[in-house]
């Protein structure tokens, strides 16, 4: 089981608001909170946002496409929440992308979003698939 991530921005206030914003729609609370960085916790796992002074910062920021970290991928509940998530994340610092294929980006049997933030993070947003017909609950008597 995923113990923690810790993510080095490069400013701690947009990046505590962009993802204080999604965690908090995924049900993550609050955890952690120092003068250079902030957490949020579901269960075990907590992600960390930390604006570092040992981050060395050559002027190129985040970038999905290169060696390192492409995206993190998150259990985002039903499909209705996720679109939800979805129509309220630009006004928070998130954008989406391949919205011409949402929610099927990544398959027909796949119902997800792709979101980038201001500093060129990538989530998954991934909806829990309808029950199967045998998984129904039975109906009221």
């Amino acid at each position: 089981m995923l113990h923690h991530v810790e993510l080095w921005v490069p400013d701690l206030p947009r990046a505590s608001r962009e993802w204080g914003w999604l965690l908090g729609g995924l049900g993550y609370e609050p955890y952690q909170d120092w003068d250079r960085g902030r957490s949020w916790r579901l269960g075990p796992t907590y992600l960390v946002v930390e604006q570092s002074p040992a981050m060395k910062d050559d002027g190129g920021g985040h970038d999905r496409l290169r060696p390192g970290l492409n995206h993190l991928a998150f259990h985002a509940g039903s499909p209705s929440a996720l679109d939800a998530l979805v129509a309220q994340a630009p006004a928070h610092g998130w954008t989406p992308l391949f919205a011409e294929r949402y929610p099927h980006a990544g398959g027909p049997k796949h119902y997800a979003a792709y979101l980038e933030n201001s500093d060129g993070f990538e989530v998954e947003l991934v909806a829990r698939p309808p029950a199967a017909p045998d998984e129904q609950p039975p109906p009221p008597a």
